[in-house]
């Protein structure tokens, strides 16, 4: 079994886990410019630690971008299960803006996630579940039927830039939303 096949020993997942963690930290405050010696010292392990589990900044960061993919995905299923089908999408559009306004770096890695990141099959996970919300709500009546997945997606990613470029406040957040759904609603 090659090595990358191999279950990790459970100090070893537990390394690998405290570095996803303070890479996702670090990379939130710092933007992806920061340095895998900053993740090191955050996660408390050596730098070779990090470069053992993630022999490029690149690696690390593909998996960051990996790990919150699957957190989104996660999210829209769960608005999926307990969200009434019309108001689901709305609720995604507004956590993940949310969500960008805290963690500028979202954006940044989001931008990165089709080219140098690599992960088109986390991506597109992402985008069939949006897909799932936005038929759910066409169905439902509460979006216009003409409107289509890359519409949807060219708007989330319009408005994530804008939470992340600055200036934007909880009202201005609000107000942009609130102009978004308008153009949306059926």
């Amino acid at each position: 079994m090659p090595a990358e096949d191999k279950p990790l020993r459970a100090d070893a997942l537990r390394n690998r886990n405290r570095i996803l963690e303070a890479a996702e930290q670090v990379f939130s405050e710092r933007g992806p410019a920061a340095s895998t010696e900053e993740v090191a010292n955050r996660a408390g392990v050596a730098i070779g630690t990090v470069f053992r589990h993630f022999p490029t900044k690149g690696d690390l960061l593909r998996e960051i971008m990996k790990n919150l993919l699957a957190r989104l995905v996660s999210e829209v299923e769960t608005l999926r299960r307990d969200s009434p089908p019309g108001a689901a999408l709305f609720d995604f559009f507004t956590a993940l803006v949310a969500q960008a306004a805290r963690q500028k770096t979202v954006l940044d890695l989001l931008a990165q996630a089709g080219t140098e990141l690599s992960i088109p099959d986390a991506v597109g996970m992402l985008e069939r579940s949006v897909d799932g919300l936005l038929h759910a709500a066409q169905e439902a009546g509460t979006v216009r039927p003409d409107v289509r997945l890359p519409e949807v997606m060219a708007l989330l990613s319009a408005v994530c830039q804008g939470a992340v470029s600055g200036g934007w406040d909880e009202r201005l957040q609000t107000r942009t939303l609130a102009v978004v759904f308008a153009g949306l609603a059926h």
